[in-house]
Order: C-alpha cells, then sequence, then structure tokens
C-alpha cells in the first residue's frame, strides 16, 4: 500500500499532541476521509531504534475489523508501543494485552476465573463504600483538585483492596502507575529520552516486586483477595508464574485505575460545560446514567490508540497490508467517525445508539474491566448528584501530554 500521509498532520511528533483538542480533532476528521489509512514514520528514542514506520487506521470500520481478526493482526509484537521494545522492557509490561492465542487465552481464562460472581459482588459493595466515603472528605473539604481528591482515589483504592495491596502502599503505586503512563510529561518524568526509560523500568520493577512479593505470602496463606484468588486458581493444570502475576498487575493497576480516573474527571468537565446535559442526568439519574457512562467513555476515548502486527500479507476494507506492517487502531478517531455517530462532537447522554470502542474493538482483548470501570462512573456521580449536587469544575482542565492517555492531571471543582 502507497505510504503517505497528509501535510500538517504528524502523530508522531509532541507537537501535534500538545495542540488544542479542536485542532487534534479536525486533524483526525482530515484522516478518516482519506482513500487509505496515512503513514508515519515512527518515534526516535534513545534506547530503542526506530522501526520502519506505521498506519493509522482512523475510522470506525477500519478499528473494528482489525480488532476482529487477531489471526491476522496480532497484539505479541506490542500492542501498547509503537517501537518494538527491547527485551527488558517488555518483560515488566509484557501482560496479556501482548499476547496472542494460545498463551493471551490460558492467562485471560485464569484471571476471567479469579472475577467469580462472589467477587464481582465484592467489588460493587467496596465501590459503594468507597464513593461514600469519598463524598464525606469532600462535602468537608469544599473543593481543590478533582483529580486527586475524587477521580484518583476511588479506582485506586478499589484495585489496591481487591489486590490486598495495604493502604501504606497506595501511593506508591498511584505514583508509579502516573510513570508508566507519563508518556512525554514532564511533571511526571524527565526531560531526557534516556532517562525516562530508566524510569519506566524502575516503576514496573516497583510495582511488580509489590505484588509478587504478596504472591507469595498468599500461596501459603491465601485470603480472600484477588491476588489470592490468582496465585492459587488452576485451569488445566496451569497457574500464573510470579511474572506473569506482577505483569497482570501493572496491567491493573494502569488500566483499571488510570483510566476509569480518566474517565471520571472528564465526567465532571463534560457535565460542567455541557449544562443542559448536567440538567437532564439531575432530572432523572438512574434512567440516564447508563447512556451518560457510554457517552463520557465515547467522547473522552481515555485510551487513544493500541498497536496490532499483520501477520500476513492481507487486506482491511479493501486496503492491503503486508506482513509486519504495523497499525495503530485510533479508538479516539473512530469515536468520532461520522459515519457511524450522528454529530459525533456533540456530546448527548441519550445518544443510542453508541457503538463506541472506548473499551476496545470486538475480539479477545476487549477489556475485562469494563463492568467495573461502568460501575465505578456510575457509583461515583451518583453519590455526588445526591450528597454534593452543586459539585462542578471551575476551571479549564491541566492535560497530560499523552500520545496513548487522554488524560487530565487536574482539575479545579467546588461544591
Amino acid at each position: 500500500m502507497e505510504k503517505t500521509r497528509p501535510d500538517g498532520i504528524d502523530l508522531t511528533e509532541w507537537d501535534f499532541w500538545a495542540r488544542p483538542l479542536d485542532e487534534r480533532h479536525a486533524a483526525f476528521r482530515t484522516l478518516r476521509y482519506l482513500p487509505r489509512p496515512a503513514f508515519f514514520r515512527e518515534p526516535e528514542l534513545s534506547f530503542v531504534p526506530a522501526g520502519p514506520g506505521y498506519y493509522a487506521l482512523t475510522t470506525h470500520a477500519d478499528v473494528v475489523e482489525a480488532s476482529r481478526r487477531p489471526a491476522d493482526f496480532c497484539s505479541g509484537q506490542g500492542a501498547i508501543n509503537i517501537n518494538d521494545m527491547p527485551a527488558d522492557l517488555g518483560e515488566y509490561f509484557g501482560s496479556m494485552i501482548n499476547m496472542d492465542d494460545p498463551r493471551h487465552a490460558k492467562i485471560r481464562r485464569i484471571v476471567s476465573r479469579a472475577f467469580s460472581p462472589r467477587m464481582i459482588q465484592r467489588f460493587e459493595d467496596q465501590v459503594q463504600a468507597v464513593a461514600e466515603q469519598v463524598v464525606e472528605e469532600v462535602l468537608a473539604k469544599g473543593g481543590g483538585d478533582f483529580v486527586t481528591d475524587v477521580a484518583a482515589r476511588l479506582p485506586l483504592k478499589i484495585i489496591c483492596d481487591l489486590m490486598g495491596i495495604d493502604e501504606a502502599h497506595y501511593k506508591t503505586v498511584f505514583d508509579n502507575s502516573n510513570i508508566i503512563l507519563a508518556g512525554a510529561d514532564t511533571e511526571f518524568v524527565s526531560e531526557e529520552a534516556d532517562q525516562v526509560a530508566l524510569q519506566l523500568l524502575e516503576a514496573g520493577q516497583t510495582l511488580k516486586d509489590l505484588v509478587e512479593e504478596l504472591g507469595r505470602r498468599r500461596r501459603g496463606e491465601p485470603t480472600g483477595d484477588l491476588t489470592s484468588a490468582l496465585v492459587n486458581a488452576n485451569i488445566d493444570g496451569e497457574s500464573l508464574t510470579d511474572q506473569e502475576l506482577g505483569s497482570f498487575f501493572i496491567l491493573l493497576v494502569v488500566a483499571g485505575n488510570e483510566t476509569t480516573r480518566n474517565a471520571i474527571a472528564h465526567g465532571l468537565h463534560l457535565l460542567t460545560r455541557y449544562p443542559e446535559q448536567r440538567e437532564l442526568i439531575a432530572s432523572d439519574f438512574e434512567r440516564y446514567v447508563p447512556g451518560a457512562v457510554e457517552e463520557i467513555v465515547r467522547y473522552a476515548s481515555p485510551v487513544i490508540w493500541m498497536r496490532r502486527t499483520a501477520t500476513r500479507d492481507t487486506e482491511l476494507n479493501g486496503h492491503e497490508f503486508t506482513a509486519g506492517d504495523k497499525l495503530l487502531l485510533y479508538y479516539w478517531s473512530a469515536n468520532r467517525d461520522e459515519t457511524v455517530f450522528t454529530d459525533p462532537d456533540v456530546f448527548d447522554i441519550t445518544r443510542d445508539p453508541n457503538p463506541h470502542v472506548g473499551f476496545g474493538g470486538p475480539g479477545p482483548h476487549f477489556c475485562l474491566g469494563a463492568h467495573l470501570a461502568r460501575r465505578e462512573i456510575t457509583v461515583m456521580f451518583r453519590e455526588l448528584f445526591r450528597r454534593a449536587p452543586g459539585v462542578r469544575a471551575t476551571g479549564e482542565p491541566d492535560r497530560l501530554l499523552s500520545n496513548f492517555i487522554n488524560g487530565i492531571k487536574h482539575l479545579p471543582y467546588a461544591i
């Protein structure tokens, strides 16, 4: 396929991701209307050579079709990085999101078995209790930074409590997950590219050490937490190794903590920015909240892309690809596709249908924690609207400089 990209749009440059949101959305609109996916060079990193480049899949149809065909477009060569990472980084971040079947199926089967009905009920009871505690403290405080006061606290505590991580380690988990998903944001990582690789390795090692030590204790003395369920699960004679447990925990705290945090933060920003939508959900919360959650996830798209690699010469919706071609599935763009969503730039909590890909496309890598994320967002806003109905953002969000996570670092609020 011809390797072209339009002038003035370079998804590889950090300058592009620092541009205003409207400009970035306009650029992706241009990409969606191209006759074939645009091609971009890979980032220049000090610790890994740049590869041949990547295609940007920006339409809803292309993202969904590639997701449905894991045999043709695999995750095992890297799902969360554009460049092919060195082995030591792969060791820390090589969770099941970077795997293909049959190993992916084995790990997901073990993990899914641990998410039993009893464990899911525990999720839901715990989410309610934590949300009540968070709102109680918000009422006493009256305002501040919504991210640190509210949005980050709920998913962090849920994940740590479920895994059996002691409260003394919450800050360690929070700080190191911020580093892992920092992108190029110098609030969390160094301006020096070679230092960033070291920071990533250290963050991954810290989280792995934390959960692997806990896993060793739970093998001998199991409790009712998720770590005990994971390390003692046995599927067809197989169980998780320490390495697999550590990598899964990194995935869990990153995917299950950071993305839900950002969805909640985006939710308050959007419900403040669009008062008519706020009035609608406030008028009948239980009626409108399911649609509001889906629309927040669609509109914000906390995870911007995932990568796939062509396993053979193949075709996708009329586009020819060669074995080894890298494809970035831009959920952020697919969720604004005008051929699927009427008025896609409008935030509409009554949107129906809403076939967004905010939790990934169909296929084996659809988000395992989608149910928990929806529950956390719902319960957090239910408690806020019930006990702090005046809660609102009082300024613009401080956005993360990242091409991978549509993150909000800070959001001023008052009640």
